[in-house]
């Protein structure tokens, strides 16, 4: 069995350079059973804040199609991939659990799994959306994506976005273990049967995507001016860092975080001043993520 290990900063963010990895470490791999988890506390709390930072509509549009090309990859591999969800898993490290073929994840309370694109205004990219309707039950399928909560490893059992709650790696690989002794030629002719066509996306459904969320894409500004950056860049940054850092303050974020506002001196000079939400709006927003306060 092969051990893939998802080590990147702030707490295993997908980059690039990390789906890019992904893709070719799977190519390397040729069907041997994989043990998927990340370093540290964290499966992956989603995407790389600093690259998506960086990124105008071309390198978004290159972005997402790498993180297109991972969850094909992933979900098409033909040998058992087994996923151990060793903490948060958040928005894309959702994702790359929800294309693996076994999802274990730790019983630690305060870990955390979910989908909370919607609520941020954020839409799935293509083949994305067709893992989503693919793996997660039809009958909680709307909790998860419309409400777009993080949960607990129990509730996340409940509602069918992982397999099993166990204590520890060592229950977690003796669980891959058993899965890799099936027959290899096997299990990927009934694995590709299960999954022949789901990720399929016509072009109409591509070009929707890129109208949709990507309304400035390949608009270039007057007279060589750099291009717009796309409305789906501030949401994806939103997105991450409402999740990483549900205690402070992010750029663009007014859902009950402290901000810094900006207003005159007597002298006419801007200043700053913080305004704080009282304890009681921290709390419920604290409980509206599904985030336990520390």
């Amino acid at each position: 069995m092969i051990t893939l290990t998802m080590t990147a900063p702030g707490k295993n963010a997908l980059s690039t350079e990390l789906m890019t990895w992904l893709i070719d470490r799977l190519g390397e791999a040729r069907g041997e059973p994989i043990f998927l988890t990340g370093a540290g506390d964290a499966f992956s709390a989603g995407l790389n804040l600093k690259e998506v930072a960086a990124l105008d509509a071309d390198g978004m549009t290159r972005f997402l199609g790498t993180l297109e090309r991972m969850v094909e990859a992933l979900f098409h591999y033909p040998g058992p991939i087994v996923a151990w969800i060793n903490g948060h898993a958040i928005a894309g490290g959702c994702i790359v659990a929800l294309t693996c073929d076994h999802r274990l994840m730790t019983s630690q309370p305060k870990a955390r799994i979910g989908l909370n694109e919607v609520p941020l205004g954020l839409r799935f990219p293509p083949k994305t959306w067709h893992l989503v309707e693919h793996r997660v039950p039809a009958h909680t399928r709307e909790r998860v994506v419309l409400e777009g909560g993080l949960h607990s490893p129990e509730t996340a059992l409940r509602l069918g976005l992982i397999d099993e709650v166990v204590a520890g790696e060592a229950e977690a690989r003796a669980y891959a273990e058993r899965i890799a002794a099936s027959p290899g030629p096997a299990y990927a002719a009934a694995k590709k049967a299960l999954r022949e066509g789901v990720l399929d996306v016509g072009p109409d459904e591509e070009r929707h995507f890129r109208e949709a969320v990507l309304p400035g894409l390949g608009d270039a500004g007057a007279q060589g001016a750099p291009r717009r950056r796309p409305r789906a860049l501030s949401v994806l940054l939103t997105c991450a860092c409402r999740a990483r850092r549900p205690r402070r303050a992010c750029s663009g974020d007014t859902a009950g975080h402290g901000r810094r506002t900006a207003r005159r001196g007597p002298r006419g000079r801007a200043t700053s001043s913080a305004t704080r939400p009282s304890s009681a709006r921290r709390a419920a927003w604290a409980a509206s993520r599904r985030i336990p306060s520390p």
